[in-house]
């Protein structure tokens, strides 16, 4: 099956300096790509490329088996784009704001749109100059969604939501993906990214530092551990905690109670890497109490940003990853191209 998308010795420069330093990373059909990083490391600008919004300086890109460059409105057609930024025309109402999408992107359901800005908590007949700027943001991915595109393209999809919203766009997004659809989405914020991808490219300075999945990045990150035990001495659980593979950071003490030794140790350390090593040998103890907390995520992709790769990570601007593929959505004013 052909790739939704490969991006290969991607560059972009803006007169003497570039923005994008030779990016490589490829989706699969059927998947949801993320793209993660910090205000300005280029996620906007890889999307404005794959769309034709602006042309790359160097490299080749594939959007569903064509090259934008070449393939015009019939591609875009087959896309739904959502821009980081919707600009929107004040003095008409959010439905003929649709029916002017509608008309560029091609076959619209009516019922999909009226069901969609029912789950959305949407009017379509209001002004829309009279909209927040949530409102605006659930206008606009409507006009992403409504023709059931084979590809989504997202920049910062959820900006402006409140977090009941957040969950019908993720279970829009799922329900796009079962029925065959590709997303490929931006953020900075890595819960976003967390709960809607499967794959992950973390994206530094123009380059991509790694490109993983959730999951892989979850195995890497750094865990809090805690327990306490009894029958054993500190000695004896500190050794048994240099035994596995990840622990850092071990601290064993008594537990004292009323002054005198209860015969009881308390350990705290962190975990980066699998949870089995540890489980193995904190059978061997009596435990009294365990606390094992969930992986700091957004540790781990911090750690990332300064330069110090955690989990699958692959040299910058060399990652390469298959994700699991949608239509281009109707154009919003000043962002796509004619």
């Amino acid at each position: 099956m052909t790739q939704a998308i490969v991006v290969e010795g991607l560059r972009k420069k803006f007169g003497a300096r570039e923005v994008l330093h030779g990016l490589n990373f490829a989706v699969e059909p059927g998947t949801v790509f993320g793209v993660i990083g910090p205000n300005g490391a280029g996620k906007t600008t890889i999307m404005r490329c794959l769309l034709d919004i602006i042309r790359p300086s160097a490299g080749s890109i594939s959007v569903l088996g064509q090259d934008p460059r070449q393939a015009g409105t019939a591609l875009r057609r087959r896309i739904g784009y959502l821009p980081g930024e919707l600009h929107l025309e004040n003095r008409t109402t959010g439905r003929r704001v649709l029916e002017h999408f509608a008309a560029i992107s091609g076959p619209v359901e009516q019922r999909h749109v009226d069901e969609l800005a029912e789950r959305l908590n949407l009017d379509l007949d209001r002004q829309t100059r009279k909209l927040s700027k949530g409102n605006k943001q659930k206008l606009g991915l409507l006009q992403a969604f409504m023709h059931k595109p084979e590809l989504l393209v997202l920049d910062e999809p959820t900006s402006g939501l409140d977090p009941l919203v957040q969950q019908v766009f993720h279970a829009m997004v799922r329900e796009a993906v079962d029925e065959g659809a590709t997303v490929f989405l931006s953020s900075h914020v890595l819960s976003e990214v967390q709960q809607a991808a499967d794959a992950v490219a973390i994206l530094r300075d123009g380059e991509i530092v790694t490109v993983s999945t959730v999951e892989a990045l979850r195995t890497a990150a750094v865990r809090q551990l805690r327990f306490s035990s009894t029958g054993t001495e500190p000695h004896d659980v500190g050794a048994l905690l240099a035994r596995v593979p990840g622990v850092a950071n071990v601290a064993v003490r008594e537990i004292k109670a009323d002054g005198h030794v209860a015969g009881a140790v308390e350990a705290t350390a962190t975990l980066s890497g699998r949870v089995q090593p540890l489980v193995q040998e904190l059978a061997r103890l009596n435990l009294m109490d365990l606390v094992l907390e969930e992986p700091d995520l957004e540790e781990a992709v911090l750690t990332l940003y300064i330069g110090q790769p955690v989990g699958n990570s692959e040299s910058p601007g060399s990652a390469q990853t298959p994700a699991h593929g949608h239509r281009p959505g109707p154009r919003a004013e000043g962002a796509h191209r004619a």
